[in-house]
């Protein structure tokens, strides 16, 4: 099914100059940079901006939504959390989709967006060289596979635990690299003390 019949897809807040961080008293802003592969959008990842004026709902996030990367490479998709505790203003060129609640789930869209087959789409379709962009047109016609809801809850609950599977494998690997390191360089230092033993 088309990506256009399973949410609402909107532009993000269009800024007039460079944001200014407002520790204090801004509001919280989801810009490109806060997008890091699919992991999901967090308030404690996420900086205070000063706003000339309070930005439209349309461009809020309350979480449960889905955020896209119409620019740069790759463009991925990632959820926002649902426990993000106050509204985010999401900034352009981030698109934002609203996922129907009855059709598919937030989690498994961003999924299928990530998904290989679906990035060949986008990438066969994006414009630009220097600096590549997915149209929003482009997206909305992205073909989304879906199974029932029941079904999409296991893919990611499956995805999600490979995922914490990949990076406690990442994290051993890393370690055994340094214990390894650690036990070649004292084998080496004794081999240098036995060769040169005054030394």
């Amino acid at each position: 099914m088309q990506l256009c019949h399973l949410c609402h897809l909107g532009s993000g807040h269009t800024t007039r100059r460079r944001l200014e961080l407002a520790p204090a008293d801004g509001l919280l802003a989801i810009q490109l940079g806060d997008i890091h592969g699919d992991d999901t959008i967090r308030a404690e990842t996420l900086h205070r901006y000063q706003f000339e004026a309070h930005p439209p709902a349309r461009y809020l996030a309350h979480g449960g939504e889905v955020l896209f990367k119409s620019r740069g490479d790759p463009s991925t998709a990632a959820v926002v959390s649902t426990s993000l505790g106050e509204p985010a203003v999401v900034i352009l060129p981030l698109l934002i989709l609203r996922p129907h609640p009855h059709l598919v789930r937030a989690d498994y869209l961003a999924w299928a967006i990530n998904q290989p087959d679906a990035q060949h789409r986008l990438n066969r379709e994006a414009q630009g060289t220097s600096l590549r962009m997915v149209p929003k047109t482009v997206l909305e016609r992205l073909d989304i596979p879906l199974p029932d809801l029941d079904t999409q809850g296991r893919i990611t609950t499956i995805h999600a635990l490979a995922q914490r599977e990949g990076r406690l494998l990442h994290s051993l690997a890393h370690r055994r690299q340094q214990r390894t390191g650690l036990v070649l360089r004292e084998r080496a230092r004794l081999a240098q003390h036995r060769h040169h033993p005054n030394g």
